[in-house]
C-alpha cells in the first residue's frame, strides 16, 4: 500500500469525481459565509432557479465590516448597510443559521467555528476568504474560494480543485521561552518567501509545532497563505483532541489516524531550527520582509534578486524607513491586537500579562478586538478587560475583523504607523498610505507601553 500525506488522505476520503485534467469534484464538509462576497452567490442560486443544497452544513456569520465600538452603532455607509441586510435576508430565505452582530455566538468566521464545534479532524472547510486557512490547525483542509465557487458549494456541496502538491515543513527544537508561533510564522516567511508554497499544501511538523497550543497552531495556519499555501494543516494529536472537548471514542480513534504516513513523499520539504529563534517583526510590505526585533531594517543592496531589491527599495520609500535603522527604533502611532490570526483569549492574555501595572504610552492608540463575542465575555470573566482599560487601551465591545482588512469604520490614517497582529502589511491594507508593522500580541502590548517597537523584555 502507497505511503499517504495527511492531506492526501482528506483529499482522497472526499474526492467524488476525478477530473482528467486533475481538477477533482470534492465533497465539502463545511461552508462558512461572511457579509462581503456572499450576495452575488445567494443571487446566482436565485437566477438559476436553486435552493441551498445543505444548508445545516452552511454556516454565516457577520465580521467583515461590522462596527467595533458599539453592537448598535449607525453605520454611516450605506454599502457596508447593504452587505450586512443582505446577509440576513438571504440566510433567512434559505434557511441558512446565521450569527449576526449582537448575538452571543457572532465573530470572525475562522473563530467561531471551533468554539461552536463546527471543526473537526479530516474535514474539508471552505469559505471565500483565503485565511480559511487557520482551520487546518485541527487537522482539517480548509482553504479558501471564490464567489462563483461559493454559489457551487451552496447549490450542489461540492467544489472542483486541481490537487496541489504537498509541502512539509519541519521546525525542529523548542521554540526558546518569549517566541510565539506568530513569530515563527514571520520567520519561516522570511526565510522561504511570500510563493514558497504556492500550489501545495503545508504540513507543519515537527517538535516546536507538537509544542503549540492550539491557538498557536490557528495563528500559525493562518499565515500559512501568507507563504503561497494552498492550505496548511496540522496533524491531529492528543492537544487537538483534549481541545475538541467530549467525543466518542470511534471518532478519536479515527481522529489518531489522520496524520502522514511514516514514509510518505512529499513534493516538497523545508526544514527549519527553531531553537535559537527570537521575536519577528516585520519592516516592509509583505510578511516575507520581516527581521528579527532586535535586528534593522535591511538594505536593498543586501538582495541579489533584482525583483526583491526593487521591492525592498519600494518598500522602504512606502514604510518611511531607513536601512540600517535598528527596528527598536521605529516609533508607532497605533497597535492593534486583533483579527483572524491573534485575536483569541490566549492572546488576549499574552497582551494583558504585559499590559498589566503598566501604561500604554501617550501618543500612542492601543485598539484591542476580541475575535468573537465569547472571546470577549472569557476576557471580562477573567479580569482582562480591567487592566486593558487600567493601562489605557481601548478594548472594544464589539468583536469583528476591524482594522485588519479595515472595511469599515476601524483604519489607519494615510501616514500613521501601525504595530499590528494582523496577517498583511500590503500598501494600505490598513487603510490608505497606513504603514503596518507585523507583530505578535507580546510584542503588540511592549510596543504600546513603550511608544517604539519592543519585547516585554525590554519594559
Amino acid at each position: 500500500m502507497a505511503k499517504e500525506t495527511l492531506a492526501q488522505k482528506v483529499w482522497q476520503a472526499h474526492t467524488i469525481k476525478r477530473g482528467s485534467a486533475g481538477n477533482d469534484l470534492l465533497y465539502v464538509d463545511l461552508q462558512l459565509l461572511h457579509e462581503v462576497n456572499t450576495p452575488q452567490a445567494f443571487e446566482g442560486l436565485r437566477a438559476a432557479g436553486r435552493r441551498v443544497r445543505r444548508p445545516d452544513l452552511t454556516v454565516g456569520t457577520e465580521d467583515h465590516t461590522t462596527p467595533t465600538v458599539a453592537v448598535d452603532k449607525f453605520d454611516p455607509d450605506p454599502a457596508r448597510r447593504l452587505q450586512r441586510k443582505l446577509m440576513r435576508d438571504n440566510c433567512a430565505e434559505f434557511g441558512i443559521p446565521l450569527h449576526r452582530l449582537g448575538q452571543a455566538s457572532q465573530g470572525i468566521y475562522a473563530v467561531i467555528g471551533p468554539e461552536l464545534g463546527l471543526v473537526q479532524p479530516g474535514m474539508t472547510i471552505v469559505c471565500c476568504d483565503s485565511h480559511t486557512t487557520t482551520l487546518g490547525a485541527f487537522g482539517a483542509l480548509a482553504f479558501g474560494i471564490g464567489t462563483s465557487q461559493v454559489e457551487h458549494v451552496l447549490a450542489t456541496q461540492t467544489v472542483h480543485l486541481s490537487r496541489p502538491g504537498d509541502m512539509a515543513v519541519t521546525v525542529d527544537g523548542r521554540l526558546p521561552a518569549g517566541v510565539t508561533a506568530k513569530d515563527l510564522a514571520l520567520a519561516l516567511i522570511a526565510a522561504a518567501g511570500t510563493s514558497a508554497g504556492q500550489g501545495h499544501i503545508v504540513e507543519y511538523r515537527g517538535e516546536a509545532v507538537a509544542g503549540l497550543t492550539m491557538e498557536g497552531r490557528l495563528t500559525l495556519c493562518n499565515m500559512a497563505v501568507e507563504m503561497g499555501a494552498r492550505a496548511g494543516m496540522v496533524a491531529a494529536d492528543e492537544v487537538t483532541i483534549e481541545h475538541l472537548g467530549p467525543a466518542a471514542e470511534a471518532d478519536r480513534a479515527y481522529w489518531r489516524t489522520l496524520r502522514s504516513d511514516e514514509g510518505a513523499v512529499f513534493d516538497k520539504e523545508v526544514v527549519f531550527d527553531a531553537r535559537r529563534l527570537t521575536p519577528y517583526v516585520s519592516w516592509g510590505t509583505n510578511p516575507s520582509q520581516s527581521v528579527p526585533l532586535d535586528g534593522r531594517v535591511p538594505s536593498p543592496a543586501g538582495y541579489d534578486d533584482d525583483v526583491q531589491r526593487a521591492a525592498a527599495e519600494r518598500a522602504l520609500q512606502y514604510m518611511d524607513l531607513r536601512p540600517g535603522t535598528p527596528m527598536r527604533d521605529i516609533g508607532v502611532d497605533v497597535v492593534f491586537l486583533g483579527s483572524c490570526t491573534n485575536s483569541r483569549i490566549e492572546d488576549l492574555r499574552a497582551a494583558a500579562g504585559v499590559l498589566s501595572g503598566r501604561r500604554v504610552a501617550d501618543h500612542v492608540q492601543m485598539i484591542i478586538v476580541p475575535g468573537s463575542t465569547r472571546v470577549r465575555r472569557q476576557a471580562v470573566e477573567e479580569g482582562l478587560d480591567r487592566v486593558f482599560t487600567e493601562a489605557g487601551a481601548d478594548f472594544r465591545v464589539a468583536p469583528g475583523c476591524s482594522m485588519c482588512v479595515a472595511l469599515g469604520e476601524d483604519r489607519l490614517r494615510p501616514g500613521q504607523r501601525a504595530a499590528s497582529t494582523t496577517n498583511r502589511n500590503f500598501e494600505g491594507r490598513q487603510g490608505k498610505g497606513a504603514r503596518t508593522h507585523l507583530v505578535s500580541p507580546a510584542v503588540a502590548a511592549a510596543t504600546a507601553v513603550a511608544g517604539r517597537l519592543s519585547a516585554p523584555g525590554d519594559l
